[in-house]
């Protein structure tokens, strides 16, 4: 069953987390962050093939590549403390979900489960 990649407009993300998402040349959105000790993460989301990809990495060296398609939901939050992105999937049989902290720390979470 098909089922919509809800994602918030560049305007919304822009309110959420005071960052305006990039473009690349596939038409994904694209937003970056950068830790004072030299690691960076980079979230690209595209909504029309309901994809994700994450990438962390520290000094050059990769720690982390996500890519997942079949994303349901794509939301930010944000506070005084942390900043945070979920990202909620539903594969056939199996759903799952990403949780991503960006602030104070860049932390990632990945669940995926049979349902």
């Amino acid at each position: 069953m098909y089922r919509e990649f809800l994602a918030p407009r560049d305007e919304d993300v822009l309110d959420a987390i005071g960052q305006w998402p990039d473009t690349d040349e596939s038409g994904a959105r694209v937003l970056s962050w950068h830790s004072e000790d030299g690691a960076s993460l980079v979230l690209s989301y595209d909504v029309l093939g309901r994809s994700v990809r994450v990438r962390w990495t520290n000094g050059g060296e990769l720690l982390l590549d996500i890519f997942r398609e079949s994303a349901t939901r794509l939301a930010f939050t944000s506070d005084s403390s942390a900043m945070h992105i979920s990202v909620d999937f539903h594969m056939g049989e199996s759903a799952g979900a990403l949780e991503i902290q960006v602030t104070p720390n860049f932390c990632v979470r990945d669940r995926l489960l049979l349902q």
